[in-house]
């Protein structure tokens, strides 16, 4: 009895560290100037495109206009076609919705299987533009586009 007790207590604690010490926080940027336009959060929110059997979820982690390259974080997934794409060739970066951006390098998982994630890298844009649209095609069959405003 008195093991059974101790293991349920054990049992308990593990799982309130577990959730404690795990538990996902939202994540400032002190870095950020509070002059920059850029403060406010839903400028950095994640977007979903979830077409074709495939979920592409983007999220920018650096758009300051300081910065030397602008990265979006990027995790796709699927149970049925294969992830195979070069992101370095499918994927555009469109500015005040004319001027076109290629990306610089993909750090991430590499082209196959079903699930991968990682870094696509652009050179930053100047000067400052006041939307961003990323087009991704070719996953899934289906064009994607993921856009934010920068400068309202």
């Amino acid at each position: 009895m008195k093991k059974s007790v101790i293991t349920i207590l054990l049992l308990v604690a593990s799982i309130g560290g577990f959730l404690i010490f795990f538990n996902p926080k939202t994540v400032s940027n002190p870095t950020q100037n509070n002059s920059d336009a850029l403060n406010t959060p839903q400028k950095w929110e994640s977007k979903v495109d979830d077409q074709a059997s495939v979920t592409v979820t983007v999220t920018p982690s650096d758009l300051r206009a300081e910065s030397g390259e602008w990265k979006f974080d990027i995790v796709m997934s699927t149970h049925s076609v294969e992830l195979d794409q070069d992101m370095t060739k499918v994927a555009v970066l469109v500015a005040d919705s004319d001027k076109e951006y290629r990306p610089i390098r993909w750090e991430g998982t590499p082209a196959g299987g079903h699930h991968r994630e990682g870094v696509l890298i652009f050179a930053s844009v100047a000067p400052y533009p006041q939307d961003l649209k990323l087009n991704i095609k070719e996953i899934g069959g289906v064009q994607r586009s993921l856009s934010w405003i920068l400068v309202e």
